[in-house]
């Protein structure tokens, strides 16, 4: 009996002294340091208790979101003040979050309201939801809409081309045009690599040398190999709200040699080439069965939540299907042998940066 108890008070010891360490990593895991703490979103200072969002469920219908951008860009036309993200809030609201119950009647005669005079803050006073809402959808498709530059083939002379201001949707698919791909919705699928985890991203099955490109202006904060991902890029908007991974990029030749973190890219450049690399510490090794294009969009409303158990990743299939009517022509640069824009692109959120 003394000695069962001896070894008891030994075991409970031992116990405790495993739980205070665990406590203690685990602490330091999920603390921000002062590097990323200075990156934030506007070098926005952190405050102890602060709060914000933990966690996103995105599943707006790719007919919603394209009948609400139609709304706001036919509202721009004339002046009006009809926002597609305020629009889709409201209806978050209503819905609960599913679309299932989605129908385009709520979404135009909302519209019809706001254009007719309502303010959007006296429709939604007494919606106890729409303002988690608006600033979920807001940090998924704040810049995917408004207005913007691109260099055209001139209509008086082929040969030549013209600036044209235009205002509508200037996020742009991640293949470029021409580029055929498959794809499916296989966010939260099963993946075993390394350990049992789920997909936080959307492949996109295509051929070997596909350009990739950039869905969004950003800044280029991650570039090189990932045990997982491959050979892989990682561009942060510039509100700092988002973060889009692409991954599995080619083998010898992933990304322009001249891509390197830090860089600033303009939504629709060429960032990479699709490829099959990753599942393998060692460089360069195609460890994927079927080439493609993994693209991930990670959300950001505190910078605490960029690495670590607080990460958000949201199921990306709608934005594609959606982001597939805006594609980005490419031609080869014979002496660099890259694939680079054929048609320039301007934003103002690129001037301010530059």
């Amino acid at each position: 009996m003394f000695i069962s108890f001896r070894l008891s008070r030994r075991l409970v010891g031992l116990l405790l002294a495993i739980c205070m360490v665990g406590a203690a990593v685990f602490t330091t895991v999920r603390k921000p340091t002062a590097e990323t703490v200075e990156t934030a979103a506007g070098a926005a200072e952190q405050k102890p208790g602060k709060d914000f969002i933990k966690w996103v469920d995105f599943n707006v219908s790719e007919s919603a979101m394209l009948r609400a951008m139609q709304l706001d860009t036919e509202s721009h036309k004339k002046g009006g003040n009809v926002c597609w993200i305020d629009l889709l809030a409201v209806l978050g609201a209503r819905y609960g979050g599913s679309f299932a119950a989605y129908r385009e009647k709520d979404l135009t005669e909302l519209a019809k309201r706001i254009d007719g005079g309502e303010k959007i803050e006296d429709i939604t006073r007494d919606m106890k939801y729409y303002s988690y809402y608006r600033e979920a959808y807001g940090a998924v498709l704040d810049e995917f809409v408004g207005e913007f530059s691109v260099c055209e083939p001139d209509p008086q002379n082929p040969e030549k081309t013209v600036w044209k201001a235009k205002y509508g949707l200037k996020a742009f698919s991640p293949i470029a045009e021409g580029y055929g791909y498959s794809h499916f919705d296989d966010f939260g699928a099963s993946r075993s690599y390394g350990y049992k985890r789920k997909h936080l991203g959307h492949d996109m099955m295509g051929s070997v040398g596909t350009p990739i490109i950039a869905i969004e202006s950003g800044v280029v904060e991650a570039i090189g190999w990932n045990r997982y991902g491959g050979w892989r890029i990682g561009i942060r908007s510039f509100d700092k709200k988002r973060y889009y991974y692409y991954a599995h990029l080619r083998k010898n030749h992933p990304y322009p040699e001249t891509l390197a973190a830090g860089n600033i890219v303009k939504a629709g450049d060429v960032i990479g080439y699709l490829g099959m690399t990753g599942y393998s510490t060692k460089e360069n090794v195609n460890n994927i069965d079927t080439p493609h294009l993994h693209m991930g969009m990670q959300l950001i409303f505190d910078e605490s939540q960029k690495d670590g158990n607080g990460e958000i990743w949201i199921d990306c299939y709608n934005i594609v299907k959606l982001l597939s009517g805006h594609t980005s022509r490419t031609v080869k640069d014979e002496t660099t042998g890259e694939y680079v824009r054929k048609y320039d692109f301007f934003e103002k959120s690129v001037e301010n940066t530059e």
